[in-house]
């Protein structure tokens, strides 16, 4: 009896799910066609903003540097940001660019 009622189910599931892939499930929603905001905010100028652009902006935009909370320890705090493009986002960045953007960031942000 039990195993009458394991296939029962298990056939149940099947026909369940079938129907969910050929039925209303799997109609196609209309596309949705939106326009991406253009860019609101630019590097400040300041030395170094060459490799910064070069670097940063394969991955991110201006705003995102420029909505960081403010912090006391500039320095630091910009270090621990690049390092973590690095090592947690995989930004190719060469190493005798960290200290060009570490230092750009804490002089400009």
């Amino acid at each position: 009896m039990t195993m009458q009622r394991t296939v029962l189910l298990a056939i149940t599931l099947a026909a369940g799910l079938g129907w969910l892939a050929t039925g209303p499930a799997s109609v196609a929603a209309a596309p949705v066609n939106y326009k991406i905001p253009g860019e609101v905010a630019a590097f400040k100028p300041g030395p170094n903003l060459e490799v910064v652009q070069g670097n940063c902006t394969a991955c991110h935009s201006a705003d995102y540097i420029a909505t960081q909370p403010p912090m006391k320890d500039k320095k630091g705090f910009w270090q621990a940001e690049v390092t973590k493009m690095i090592k947690v986002y995989g930004a190719p960045v060469d190493d005798a660019d960290v200290g060009k953007i570490v230092d750009y960031l804490a002089s400009t942000y």
